[in-house]
């Protein structure tokens, strides 16, 4: 059974196994949080605009010592070959070398690497264990449509609970009146005219 949680990558080391499209999208994910290392035998030219390090090595050729060496300290590694095989010996090699482990292709790992809705305040991940790739991606675009002032009112949310701790002592209190202005259609609308704006009239109708 998993469980999702939310990790903090900074200082640690995630190595990533094929530098083609499934590579460069792992890639992607991780090289602005952790220190990235990808190994193949080519890669794709849209790895050199990344913050990462490529490392050219031919993994069908690769000795067990070499390939231990290569996962040896990393806390994550993640195989993307199109070799399911392969995919999975990179697996063997980092459950014994202590590292996570996501599997683009054959036997599942311990990791998932879900969909990802990120703004400026709030970071979001769903994922359905790879049942039904389409669904995360929907979700995320339905949440996106729906709500594209989300960031603004959460930092209006954090006002009013700042302003309500001044005022209103008992916390059951607090959490139904921002519960209310999160259900209040007119208050999401508000946001469009920008946040004190929105602050404003939200104070007026509930502080």
């Amino acid at each position: 059974m998993m469980v999702p949680l939310i990790i903090d990558l900074a200082g640690r080391h995630v190595v990533i196994f094929g530098g083609g499209t499934v590579g460069l999208r792992k890639a992607r994910y991780f090289c602005r949080e952790a220190e990235v290392t990808v190994v193949s035998r080519s890669f794709l030219p849209e790895f050199s605009g990344l913050d990462l390090q490529c490392l050219e090595a031919d993994l069908s050729v690769m000795d067990d010592p070499a390939l231990a060496a290569l996962v040896g300290g990393a806390f994550l590694v993640v195989a993307a070959t199109s070799d399911r095989e392969m995919n999975d010996r990179v697996g063997r090699a980092a459950r014994e070398a202590g590292a996570h482990f996501n599997n683009a292709k054959g036997e599942r790992g311990d990791t998932l690497i879900p969909s990802v809705v990120r703004g400026e305040e709030y970071l979001l991940a769903v994922s359905t264990g790879g049942a039904s790739p389409a669904v995360p991606r929907f979700l995320r675009e339905h949440l996106q449509a729906t709500y594209p002032h989300l960031d603004t009112m959460i930092r209006v949310e954090a006002r009013v609970r700042a302003a309500l701790k001044q005022t209103v002592p008992d916390q059951a209190a607090r959490a139904a009146v921002l519960r209310a202005v999160l259900r209040d259609p007119e208050a999401w609308a508000w946001l469009a005219d920008g946040e004190d704006r929105a602050y404003e009239r939200i104070k007026e109708r509930y502080l």
